[in-house]
């Protein structure tokens, strides 16, 4: 055997036990063909997996996204820890909707003093141009197979029963992530309604909401991990955060700071999301 590759096999060896993969979760979490975020995502914890890594640290820096890519990265946390790997999610300055939905999935979750929490809830919103498009001539034909097909079209108001079956599927999807919340951090589903009202805090208030274990650093996250796996001396951080799509390659700009500066407020247009961000 070549002297070489024996010393780093033995290298290999000697560290093994003491991987830890980062996995770092920055802007919306969406899932399109431009901007496969939840995928590439739930492709890195599976990597992780497969390459025998023991305790994940996912960083978590996002205002929220969609409901599906949220609950898909919460599900693909849920499936590897059955192989008993641990996950710690550290929040970073956002860590919102969405990015709570996906957080509350870890082992344990660490997040700064000053860290923007929270937001929980479900949202849809569409802006009415139906008199605009009267003032400037503009009178839109719609064919439709259903009389709901149009339900959010931006060229008329909602009828009362629009209202209603909006209403009832936002109150449905709060409700699964109020479950969601209630079973990871052991609560009563009471006791989260009374802060998962859509409100906004911080790191140190989430602590006492019972929201998340412990104030630190992404370095403090690292730390449980380390005394998790019980590892002796320095970890070895394998980062595995996933590549920046195509479109953040040529923008240079995270996903919500591109879609801002192409003004599209709401993305995609109609689809529930846990937050979305004003202009």
């Amino acid at each position: 055997m070549n002297i070489k590759k024996f010393l780093n096999s033995i290298k290999y060896t000697l560290l093994k036990d003491k991987r830890i993969a980062l996995i770092k979760l920055d802007g919306i979490i969406l899932e399109t063909s431009q901007f496969p975020i939840a995928s590439s995502i739930i492709d890195a914890f599976y990597d992780a997996k497969k390459q025998g890594i023991k305790a994940v640290v996912f960083r978590i820096n996002s205002p929220g996204g969609t409901v599906g890519a949220s609950q898909e990265i919460y599900e693909a946390i849920k499936t590897i820890q059955k192989d008993g790997i641990k996950v710690i999610a550290s929040f970073g300055d956002v860590a919102a909707s969405g990015g709570v939905y996906a957080g509350v999935a870890a082992d344990k979750i660490v997040s700064a003093p000053g860290t923007v929490t929270g937001s929980i809830g479900v949202i849809i919103k569409s802006s009415v141009m139906k008199d605009l498009y009267k003032k400037i001539g503009v009178k839109p034909e719609v064919v439709k197979s259903g009389k709901y097909k149009d339900i959010l079209s931006n060229a008329k108001y909602l009828s009362g029963e629009e209202r209603q079956i909006l209403q009832e599927m936002i109150d449905n999807t709060y409700e699964q992530f109020v479950k969601v919340i209630a079973t990871e951090r052991n609560m009563e589903i009471k006791d989260v309604k009374k802060f998962a009202d859509g409100r906004i805090f911080t790191g140190l208030q989430a602590k006492e909401l019972g929201l998340i274990d412990e104030i630190g650093s992404l370095k403090t996250a690292i730390n449980l991990a380390v005394e998790m796996l019980e590892i002796k001396g320095e970890p070895q951080i394998i980062d595995i955060t996933p590549k920046k799509s195509f479109m953040q390659k040529i923008t240079g700009i995270s996903t919500n700071k591109l879609f801002k500066s192409i003004g599209i407020s709401e993305l995609p247009m109609g689809i529930p999301l846990w937050l979305m961000e004003e202009l």
